[in-house]
């Protein structure tokens, strides 16, 4: 009888000790999003999930175990829109625009989390770490949006500028909740910011033609 209790009870154990493992996961991610990982302690973390510090511990026996474990959970719930689905829009203001009104909308939906963690992106290694990905990301949507413009020389670099200052968080932050616009009209604002700069980027590096002499 007892053979037959044992593999039901190990699997028991390990159902058990996954439901930990992701309450503990669950309640960190919380905390991050609300406190940030520089004031997330432990303590706040197994008091959330309903476990001792040693348990918590046990599951997660460094800061970057417990980082990976958060990050992958989190990115699971919130998955930034993908850069493949506007590169098959050829025009680029147009291309720009639908970039913008999707990652502005993305950022709508998880501002609390980048908001704790760009705060505490100096004061916390591992989170420093954990951003290089989100940049890598927000520079790839850069290349979609320059792919076709047809520019040269330093029209690149402040165009390239224009687009990496529009897609910024702290951008979208800035206009939608220190200047009061909607989403839409952050978009339309920063279509024309772009759209501009490479304007002006393309007149200013343009070789004179038919200019008098004095």
């Amino acid at each position: 009888m007892s053979d037959q209790k044992r593999p039901y009870r190990m699997t028991r154990r390990a159902e058990l000790e996954e439901s930990t493992r992701e309450r503990i996961t669950e309640s960190a991610v919380e905390l991050h999003g609300e406190l940030g990982p520089a004031r997330t302690s432990i303590a706040a973390i197994a008091e959330r999930a309903g476990v001792r510090r040693s348990t918590v511990y046990r599951h997660f026996p460094n800061e970057d175990a417990l980082f990976d474990a958060c990050s992958s959970h989190w990115r699971a719930a919130n998955p930034p829109p993908d850069p493949c689905a506007w590169a098959t829009i050829e025009d680029p203001a147009e291309r720009t625009g639908s970039a913008l009104h999707d990652l502005y909308a993305f950022y709508e939906r998880t501002q609390g989390m980048y908001s704790s963690l760009l705060r505490d992106e100096s004061l916390v290694p591992t989170v420093q770490r954990r951003l290089r990905d989100f940049y890598r990301y927000l520079d790839t949507i850069e290349d979609v949006l320059m792919a076709g413009r047809g520019l040269r020389g330093r029209a690149v670099r402040r165009t390239r500028a224009a687009i990496g200052h529009a897609l910024a968080f702290t951008t979208w932050r800035s206009l939608t909740h220190e200047r009061g616009l909607g989403d839409r009209e952050a978009v339309a604002l920063m279509c024309m910011f772009v759209e501009n700069a490479a304007r002006t980027a393309s007149a200013l590096t343009a070789p004179s033609v038919g200019r008098s002499r004095g």
